[in-house]
């Protein structure tokens, strides 16, 4: 009977703990559970009070009984009078807020407080177990008080940010207190040092947890076998945020993903059990906020905020998890949010009741207080006058306090303007590239290639000897090889990149017969650097989040992601805004990231055919990112060796081709690999006695050319941007200038009107065009970017190539 009992308490306990401090959740009942027998108490208090475990869905009988030894053993008493301090620090942290800055936003803990000692218990154990460094993405809710209890910054720095002092440094940029990062040191009771960062983010819930993750994972990959031992990721989330975000579905499917492990995420749930103004039964279908991360099997601890003593156990088995299995494990924190969403909101409007019992439900602090027979005042006394020395201290700054600093292999790297002289020389001598391509074209003794990938092969090593002209393939490969050799990481993922959506890569080579792996560009040389290329799951937010977040403390490497098509780049939309294009401005954060988004109108239909490049523009402002589209396999050759081996770290947009991937218009002579550098402009190379010159970008530049071939005609000169942003000025300017018979300049693209590059080139092309009329030739403008049939296709594409070569009316 015994075991029959505690089976049925281990698997369906958690329905009846003792979880929500205001009792709003009530027990479930479950029949399992409805019985009566000498072993029912015992097995209720091991798996009914104020811990629910959620753990019987995981198979390996190891790991249950890890947990079930811990349940139903005698818990060791934590530091109670730690714990209380922290507690008081924690809520008089914000009632200062409150009484000094009334009205203002600063999204209290209040209801939560019990995070503070939780986050502590974590950070202790961590560091017992050999942890040196912590990264903790969260958002808004009680990110100033973890900033300062945390992550050890000084009151008065948080407090300086609510007087807003000189404004003038931060005009058209900086971001709100609420969302910037924030480094600095744990200290643990016994004198051990963690370093902790609080990840910058935007207000978009969630968005930071895959963002956090790179970043975890580029530190471990520093630190080789021991970095998840000693880098620790802790995300926390909100409830509402938890349950509907669907980033929060895809950073969980990255667990144990090869390439996206971290060796286990601490998940800290801050359930306030409500949404902004939404009631849980708004917010998701189940019992739970955290049962979406049934989708793995690790277990969800369900604790009462406001038993603290249970809240450290279950930090205590949280951290104990990860470290024995290396793998996740969910903290369902449930407390109740005090005030409004902000504290200028009135939730009594939509909550009346559950406010009315807020109202009279007095502070943690107090009733662990009066709970440990302890006469706090005193405590209490000290810590708000510390506050408010501290506060009078930041009422006279007159800077804004710097309380993140980047690692120090971010020396030597910088951001800001754009440097026309920042053009590192990007040519390899021919030996070099003879060498790599005999590493690229080379598989092991006996290793069985598919037949396909043989041609391939063979293609390859004539293109780098010199026999036929290089494509972008084997030009990607051979920049990618190159850069490894000089010490240079490299890492790509995105769906199908290993191989290519279009064939184009074949970075991994597969034995026909046992389906071995063998990757060529990491058995190039017993030097050089690391090269990793993996296929991303079906996501698009989370996988470009994550590769942001490696590119942020990976400097020195070669970080790209691709897409499979360029315009599904807009299913990672948040990331985008938020933090490649606008990291900087908001929060002075540098990332060499590469987009690769294929690009080109070929008939495909609206989803495959633009990566938006208007969109990428209407973003571009203070030389922020860099957005290219070369029309040569030579310039992306020379644009991805510039990328990572100048000093200036800016993310990289590359509208790549797909059709063109092999046309040999686009493939390039292996000279042009060993000498020279990108070119942001390419013109005509005998301009003189040409009426009209047209300026385009990508395919389309191909396809002018060849109709002005088949047409004969001479009057028409072409010029190719290459590099769109940051605006080629002076190349632009010297290349209209040479034209001097030239009496029209003439903008074409293959994209509507309404997008493209239009809108951002016309009116420069009228600042530089000396007074000759600029027109352009476009399709219609359109809500949906390209027509679904492949005849209409060929019949606007014609009409638009024959417009390029009518002269103006």
């Amino acid at each position: 009977m015994k075991g029959k009992v505690l089976e049925s308490f281990r698997r369906w306990g958690y329905l009846q703990a003792d979880i929500d401090p205001l009792r709003f959740l009530k027990p479930e009942s479950h029949p399992e559970l409805d019985i009566e027998g000498d072993d029912v108490a015992a097995a209720r208090g091991y798996y009914c009070g104020t811990i629910g475990i959620e753990f019987m869905h995981i198979p390996d009988q190891q790991r249950r009984d890890w947990i079930q030894e811990r349940m139903e053993q005698p818990r060791e008493q934590p530091d109670r009078h730690h714990i209380l301090d922290l507690l008081v620090r924690t809520e008089m942290f914000e009632q200062i807020l409150q009484t000094r800055f009334p009205g203002t936003k600063r999204f209290s803990l209040e209801g939560v407080a019990s995070l503070v000692p939780l986050l502590h218990e974590i950070l202790d154990g961590a560091s017992e177990r050999g942890a040196t460094e912590a990264v903790i993405g969260m958002s808004h809710r009680g990110r100033l008080n973890v900033m300062v209890q945390i992550v050890g910054r000084a009151p008065e720095e948080v407090f300086a940010q609510f007087e807003d002092v000189d404004p003038q440094s931060v005009l058209g940029g900086g971001d709100v207190k609420y969302h910037i990062g924030a480094t600095g040191q744990h200290t643990t009771p016994n004198k051990r040092s963690i370093q902790v960062r609080l990840v910058s983010n935007p207000s978009h819930l969630e968005a930071v947890d895959p963002v956090a993750l790179g970043r975890v994972r580029a530190k471990q990959s520093r630190l080789g076998d021991s970095g998840t031992t000693s880098v620790l990721p802790i995300l926390i989330h909100g409830d509402a945020a938890f349950a509907g975000q669907g980033i929060v579905a895809e950073i969980l499917n990255l667990d144990r993903l090869d390439g996206y492990s971290v060796g286990g995420v601490l998940h800290i749930i801050a359930n306030n059990r409500i949404g902004f103004t939404a009631n849980p039964s708004e917010l998701h279908s189940s019992r739970f906020a955290s049962d979406l991360a049934k989708r793995l099997t690790i277990p969800i601890i369900h604790v009462n905020a406001e038993d603290p003593d249970a809240v450290a156990y279950a930090g205590r088995i949280a951290l104990g998890y990860r470290y024995t299995f290396r793998d996740a494990v969910v903290v369902d924190l449930i407390g109740f949010r005090r005030h409004g969403h902000s504290e200028v909101d009135d939730p009594t409007i939509t909550q009346p009741l559950l406010y009315h019992a807020i109202k009279n439900h007095p502070p943690l602090w107090k009733l662990y207080a009066e709970r440990l027979h302890v006469d706090i005042q005193p405590t209490v006394d000290a810590v708000r006058a510390g506050y408010g020395a501290a506060q009078d201290r930041a009422a006279t700054a007159s800077e804004i306090p710097q309380i993140t600093s980047l690692p120090e292999y971010w020396n030597g790297y910088r951001g800001g303007s754009y440097a026309e002289s920042d053009h590192p020389e990007t040519g390899v001598g021919r030996p070099e590239l003879l060498e790599v391509t005999h590493g690229l074209t080379s598989a092991p003794t006996g290793f069985a290639l598919h037949p396909k990938v043989k041609v391939v092969l063979e293609k390859r090593r004539q293109m780098g000897e010199g026999k036929t002209p290089v494509d972008f393939g084997m030009a990607e490969q051979l920049a990618f090889g190159t850069l490894l050799r000089q010490g240079v990481p490299v890492r790509l993922s995105g769906q199908d990149s290993s191989r290519g959506t279009f064939g184009q890569r074949h970075a991994v080579f597969f034995d026909v017969v046992t389906e071995a792996r063998y990757i060529p560009l990491g058995h190039l040389d017993e030097e050089q650097a690391r090269f990793e290329t993996y296929n991303s799951p079906l996501s698009e937010a989370a996988i470009l989040g994550f590769e942001y977040g490696y590119s942020r403390d990976t400097p020195e490497a070669l970080v790209l992601w691709e897409a499979q098509f360029g315009d599904f780049a807009n299913g990672a939309q948040p990331i985008i805004d938020q933090f490649i294009c606008a990291a900087e401005d908001k929060w002075g954060l540098l990332s060499g990231l590469v987009l690769l988004l294929p690009h080109g109108y070929e008939g495909q239909g609206p989803e495959h055919s633009s990566a938006r490049i208007e969109r990428f523009l209407q973003l571009s402002a203070e030389d922020n990112i860099q957005v290219c589209q070369p029309s040569t396999a030579a310039q992306y050759f020379h644009l991805l060796r510039q990328q990572a081996l100048r000093r200036w770290r800016k993310p990289l947009i590359v509208f790549t081709p797909k059709g063109m991937l092999r046309h040999p218009d686009a493939s390039s002579q292996i000279g042009e690999f060993s000498s020279g550098r990108f070119t942001p402009v390419i013109k005509d190379p005998d301009p003189p006695g040409m009426a009209r010159v047209v300026v385009c970008t990508g395919k389309i530049v191909h396809e002018l050319r060849r109709a002005r071939r088949d047409r004969k005609d001479t009057a028409v000169g072409i010029v190719s941007i290459e590099q769109i942003y940051p605006f080629p000025e002076r190349e632009l300017r010297e290349s209209l200038d040479s034209f001097l018979d030239a009496v029209e300049i003439i903008w074409v693209q293959e994209e509507p009107a309404n997008m493209g590059a239009l809108a951002f080139m016309l009116p420069r092309l009228h600042d530089l065009a000396g007074g000759r009329p600029v027109r352009s030739v476009k399709r219609s403008a359109s809500a949906s970017p390209a027509t679904g049939s492949a005849k209409a296709h060929e019949i606007e594409q014609s009409t638009l190539i024959n417009l390029s070569f009518e002269s103006g009316r």
